[in-house]
Order: structure tokens, then sequence, then C-alpha cells
């Protein structure tokens, strides 16, 4: 399982020291005053996906892809508000003189564009670097030095090709300080991406002089950093739903928990005993209670993979509890349920998201699942939140046991007060908390306050 921090490993280079020096002045030029706002709509711009919805409290940008925004700003960026490029400040405006090493690059930085490209062989620090371009086959030579002993042919390269006005080859480029490189099927699946953006740019223009790829890129590149901010906030989600909770006896932690109300014990048991991928099992101690002889006995069906308890149905006399490992585990539940007992489920909530946890950019780095041991004082939590909101509710909704009354009502009448005080009873003794960490997981006084009865006490 490959997760968000190995689909993108950004890296440095270095740059030669014209090239840093010019890239320095076109830094101080955005950032004076008049230009301020124009940089921050680029990078936004380029950026965009992770302003948007918050998704940067999820994942945020690498530095690199931070660095590759500005190096748009400064190369491709066409201010909309009547301003002249950066570029073209800096060579047709700026009056401080500027060293020719560093003049020379001008017209470089004006034609690079950022591009995916490929080692077409394995990189040796001592050696140039041959590189293709995945999009339209364009050959690159560029030097090599230490850095590159992190390269492989199978992870290609984004970077922004810059070409090295000192060779007067065309092949040669020069490294622009930074770049992402990342697995070949993440690579493709961005140009796929991008292309398909640029089918709909073109489809909603009616203009097709985009096809090449150096003349769509140049001007659009951003769109590529578009492409990997979404492959990187997936990866992330990815890794998000494998996360494995576990108990502290490394069993599945049961988070994702369903409530019903019935008033038909046996058809309920029949039905369940006939799910085959459940097995009846005697319910724990504390679900076994003394309780009226005309009471139902409480039963209990388990789902188990690979030894491990992963689903568990509690059937007492008037309550059903779905408790799943998962939210995908128990939406499946909730529908074989439905399908096969129809009006006579009573449904009072679920809930399906566990504890909140900050998750380690350790177990993001991991080829296996992240792992979470969730402690019983946060099962407790959990749970008390889920009931807590479930029972006050249930005070206000008509049962079938109380003649179709709420539960309030009925509690205020002299008939069926004692009812609602043996239904709240019940409740508290199979309270699911008594067999996830030995305790109830609800005060059942407040419930009892809430629907005007008094209060119990020991």
């Amino acid at each position: 399982m490959k997760h968000a921090s190995d689909r993108a490993a950004g890296f440095w280079t270095p740059r030669p020291p014209s090239l840093d020096g010019l890239l320095s002045r076109l830094q101080s030029l955005s950032c004076k005053p008049e230009f301020r706002l124009q940089r921050e709509l680029a990078h936004a711009r380029a950026l965009k996906p992770y302003l948007e919805e918050g998704a940067g409290g999820l994942v945020a940008p690498l530095e690199q892809e931070v660095e590759l925004a500005s190096l748009y700003l400064f190369c491709d960026y066409y201010p909309g508000d009547g301003h002249l490029t950066l570029i073209e400040q800096l060579r047709d405006v700026i009056t401080e003189h500027i060293p020719d090493e560093e003049r020379q690059w001008l017209d470089p930085l004006k034609h690079s564009y950022l591009d995916i490209l490929k080692p077409t062989s394995p990189p040796t620090p001592d050696q140039d670097l041959v590189l293709q371009s995945l999009a339209d086959g364009t050959m690159l030579i560029l030097p090599g030095g230490e850095f590159v002993r992190d390269f492989a042919p199978d992870r290609p390269l984004l970077i922004r090709v810059i070409h090295d006005p000192h060779t007067g080859e065309s092949d040669r480029a020069a490294w622009a300080g930074c770049g992402v490189a990342m697995p070949q099927a993440d690579a493709e699946a961005l140009l796929d991406i991008t292309s398909e953006w640029r089918r709909e740019m073109e489809m909603a223009t009616g203009s097709f002089s985009l096809g090449e790829w150096k003349e769509f890129t140049k001007p659009f590149g951003y769109m590529i950093l578009w492409a990997l901010a979404q492959r990187r906030m997936a990866a992330l989600v990815d890794a998000v739903v494998h996360i494995a909770y576990r108990n502290p006896n490394g069993q599945p932690y049961l988070y994702a928990v369903a409530l019903y109300d019935h008033h038909e014990h046996r058809l309920f048991t029949d039905v369940l005993s006939e799910i085959t991928e459940f097995h009846a099992e005697s319910p724990g101690s504390d679900d076994t209670q003394s309780a009226p002889e005309d009471r139902p006995s409480v039963r209990q069906w388990v789902q188990r993979e690979e030894g491990k308890l992963v689903a568990r149905l509690t059937l007492t006399a008037f309550q059903l509890f779905v408790e799943c490992d998962s939210p995908h585990r128990l939406d499946y539940m909730k529908h074989r349920l439905a399908a096969s007992l129809g009006f006579s489920l009573h449904f009072q909530g679920e809930i399906s998201v566990p504890p909140a946890r900050q998750l380690s950019v350790t177990g993001l780095l991991s080829d296996e699942p992240p792992t979470l041991i969730v402690t019983p004082e946060e099962d407790h939590a959990l749970l008390n939140q889920f009931l807590d909101k479930a029972y006050l509710e249930w005070s206000d909704q008509p049962h079938l046991a109380l003649n179709g009354q709420t539960p309030r009502h009925a509690a205020a009448t002299a008939t069926l007060r004692g009812r609602v005080g043996e239904l709240i009873d019940d409740m508290e003794r199979h309270d699911p908390g008594r067999q996830r960490f030995g305790k109830p997981a609800f005060s059942y006084n407040r419930l009892r306050a809430h629907v005007g009865l008094e209060e119990f006490t020991e």
C-alpha cells in the first residue's frame, strides 16, 4: 500500500549561480507593493486545489510545489491588471544594472515550461542525466550530481524545463532548483488528467490551438500542479480510509454502531439466526444480569474474519445493536436488515466516525495500513456522545411498547409510567458499554429525569 508521501517525493537540485541570481531579482520584484496582488493571484491559481473547501487543512502542498508555483509566477503568469510580466519588467523597464551572465537567462526563462520527464537509464552522479518527456517524447540532457542518487528510471520527474543558453545545444537544459518524483503510474495519471482538462478547454472555447504539448503547458502548466494535488489528496484519503482501528487487545475496534428499537423479538431472532456470515454466541456476563422471567433473553451473533471480531449483533427485549469495524460494513448490514425486517425496524441513530486522532507522518509513510489503538476512555466518550443524542431523542418518539405514545407522555400517565421505567431499566441493563469496556456508557438517571421519572439509587 502506497500513501500520499510515496506518490509525491519532492527534491531539490543546485541551480547555476547566474540563474539563481536572476530568480532572486524576480522574487524581489514580485514582492513590491504594486505587484503584490498579482503575486497572490498567481499563487492562488497554481495552488488552487489546496485552497478550495479547506483542503489545505488536510494536506499541505510540498515545499517544491510552492517553489514551482513561484516559478509559474516568474515565467508564465500574465497579470490581469495591465502590468507587464515580471520578465518583461526586468528586461525592458528596470533601469538597474543586470550582469550579462544573468541577463542571458531571461529568454530561456520566458520560454521555459513545466513537464514530466523520465530518466532513460539509471542515473549516476558523475554523468549527465538524459531525460525524455512522457508527453511529447522530447529528449533533454541535464547535469548530474550527488542529488541524482535518489532518482530512478521508474520514477518520472515533474520539473521546469529551462534550456541552458551557454552551451549552444538545443537539448541541453539546467535544473530549476526543485521538482517532484513519482511512480510511473502516477506520472501517467497526471498527464491523463491534464489532457482531459485540455480537451474540455478546447471544446468550451472552440479553439484547438493548444494541441501541441509545449504550446499548452507554457501558459497552462499549473494544471499539472492541480493534477498532482488531486492525486496527493486522493492518496491521503486512501490512507485514512484504510486505517486499522484496534482495541488494546489487538481486536478490531467496532466504532460503526447503529441502534434500533423493535417489538418482535421472535421474528428478529429467526431472521438474525439465518444470516450465514454470523454465528450465535453467548453474551458477556454483564448482559446476563437478572431480568424479569417473562422478558426474552438477550441474544448475540458475531462475525469473524481471520479470527478477528469484525461485527456484532446484540438483540435485547426491545433493542438491536449493530456494531461493525467500518462504515462500509455497517451500511451493508443496514441494507441486509432493512431487506429482511422492513418496517419492524425502528432506526434510532448511528455513528460511523472513529475518535479524532492525529495521524503521524510515520503512519502515512508506511507501506502497511496505519494502525491506531483506541483506549477504553476514547471508546467511552464516543459511545456516550452517541447514546446521549439517541436516547434523549428516543424520549419524544412514539414507542409500540407504550401503545404508540412517546416515553415522555407515557411517563406522565399512571398506567404507563411503570412501563417507561421498565424500558429504561432494560436499556441500562444491556448498555453496550458493559461488554466493550466494563461499565455503562450513558447515565440513565439523566434519561429518567428527562422523561419525568424518579432517579434510581442503589
